[in-house]
């Protein structure tokens, strides 16, 4: 798949970035290596390969699961928050 300026625009409003003309080229190139690279994952044999299967016999360690919740990290976190209003990020509407 090849990234061309309309899927470049596109991505650049969906993300919020500007990508100046001069690097425009360059990150086409970029992505599209990317988007070439996971193509080519669909192309594994994966047949016989067990849907469990995984590098460890080792399980995952679980623990419990507890609210814990501490006022001062909250705002903390949210004082870096461009915009926040009643313990919630305030964020622009995205979608199309």
């Amino acid at each position: 798949m090849q990234v061309d300026d309309a899927l470049l625009a596109k991505l650049e409003k969906l993300s919020f970035l500007k990508i100046s003309d001069d690097k425009r080229d360059e990150i086409k190139g970029q992505l599209s290596e990317i988007v070439s690279f996971v193509d080519e994952l669909s192309d594994l044999n994966t047949d016989g390969v067990d849907d469990n299967f995984a590098m460890s016999d080792t399980s995952t360690q679980l623990r419990e699961d507890s609210v814990k919740s501490s006022q001062a990290v909250s705002e903390d976190i949210l004082s870096h928050a461009p915009n926040s209003a009643d313990n919630f990020f305030i964020v622009p509407k995205i979608i199309e």
